[in-house]
């Protein structure tokens, strides 16, 4: 008996193992550029339905395999959009709460019904009016409906700002490089797009071809929410992570649309509000632990600290920061909280304060209606051994319009 169980244990093994090697051959000829219909078709027949557990480990593999080849950005999306076609209607669908109201997955949902709602009744109908006639009022309505679906910024935030470092914690890489630079790529289109469209000069065939880029696109990043990374982080995270998860989805905002209400499991019961008893002593004095963070908060500046293992230990938590961060960073790499294509000057940093090159670094963009000046500094102990990068953001378009003198309080 023991013999037959071993036996089918083992068969179990080489299936599971059969299987990761059938989905790695799809990945591999599909980047060989062979024809996606033989290879869907190929799929088909020896894998059938796909777990989403599979499409996980797929995602990792092939996101390694992409970071190592450095394929271009046309080439990074043909073998992404290949993929989803010969995956599309054949991963095993599982529980998802997208009908308990509250529930950051709800909230996901009902917003890309509203994205869904934009693209159709919108973007469409115009992206045809214009190809007919390209006047100036057909012109400014694309620019409001671009406007309108630049809020798409704010669906992606979440999921890169709060899903993705809980997903990391479970060793799942694969969304926060892959998806996120195509979340990327949807914004730079939508940005482009209304560039062109603001300077319009009768390009009409460019202004078309980024239209339909946008919305074929969008399109696809919904399937794969919904079909892949809900499915994915629904397997993995708590109830716990979820229910902070919404909690702080207000700080980042929603994209058209809202919760449709507070979603509190009946279990649920921490007082957030609750705060931890103690006094720290300081060399220059002593302050409690609620002192300490009031003054870390009321600062016109935004902190970060990240330690000498690059791991955000800590941010301020100021009124208007000019930066999202949630609490959902903490315990995480500091590059995996940036944007992909901006990681490796991360590194890059990094590198320098690490062998001494540096001691701080300076930076100052224009973002949104602010100009932003941001300076990094290694912090060292008394050995001058690296302990860890402090990050200073500050808003100082209000300095920089400051003139003359001010010697008495306004009245």
């Amino acid at each position: 008996m023991s013999e037959l169980i071993n036996n089918r244990e083992q068969l179990t093994v080489d299936k599971s193992t059969d299987r990761k090697e059938l989905l790695k051959t799809v990945f591999w000829d599909l980047f060989n550029g062979k024809d996606p219909g033989e290879v869907k078709a190929f799929a088909d027949e020896k894998l059938g339905k796909v777990t989403v557990e599979e499409i996980m480990e797929l995602s990792q593999y092939q996101h390694d395999v992409l970071e190592e080849k450095g394929l271009s950005k046309s080439e990074r999306e043909r073998i992404s959009a290949a993929h989803l076609s010969i995956m599309e209607g054949n991963i095993m669908e599982i529980e998802n709460p997208k009908d308990i109201p509250g529930h950051p997955v709800h909230t996901f949902h009902r917003e890309n019904r509203e994205i869904e709602s934009l693209l159709e009744s919108k973007l469409l109908p115009l992206k045809e009016e214009f190809e007919k006639e390209d006047s100036l009022a057909n012109v400014y309505k694309l620019i409001d409906v671009c406007n309108l679906l630049y809020d798409i910024d704010k669906h992606f935030t979440r999921k890169e700002q709060l899903l993705f470092p809980y997903l990391e914690k479970y060793g799942i890489n694969g969304p926060s490089v892959n998806m996120w630079r195509l979340d990327d790529y949807i914004r730079d289109a939508i940005k482009d797009t209304k560039k062109q469209l603001k300077n319009y000069n009768g390009e009409k065939e460019a202004v078309l071809s980024t239209l339909h880029y946008i919305a074929e696109q969008i399109t696809t990043m919904i399937y794969r929410e919904e079909h892949i990374l809900f499915p994915m982080a629904m397997s993995n995270l708590t109830e716990d992570e979820w229910i902070k998860i919404a909690q702080e989805s207000d700080e980042i905002g929603y994209c058209l649309t809202g919760p449709a209400t507070v979603w509190k499991p009946e279990r649920y019961g921490l007082d957030s509000k609750a705060l931890t008893e103690g006094f720290i002593k300081l060399e220059t004095g002593v302050l409690s632990l609620n002192q300490l963070e009031l003054i870390f908060n009321n600062l016109p500046v935004d902190i970060t600290f990240i330690d000498h293992e690059d791991i955000v230990r800590y941010f301020s938590h100021g009124k208007e920061r000019i930066f999202a961060r949630t609490k959902a960073v903490i315990g995480r790499t500091v590059q995996n909280c940036h944007p992909p294509k901006s990681a490796h000057i991360v590194e890059a940093l990094l590198d320098d304060f690490k062998a001494g090159k540096k001691d701080s670094e300076d930076f100052w963009i224009k973002f949104k209606d602010k100009f932003v000046y941001i300076r990094y500094f290694a912090i060292r102990n008394e050995q001058k051994e690296y302990m860890g990068t402090l990050e200073f953001t500050q808003n100082i378009e209000p300095i920089q319009a400051i003139e003359g003198e001010k010697r008495i309080l306004s009245l």
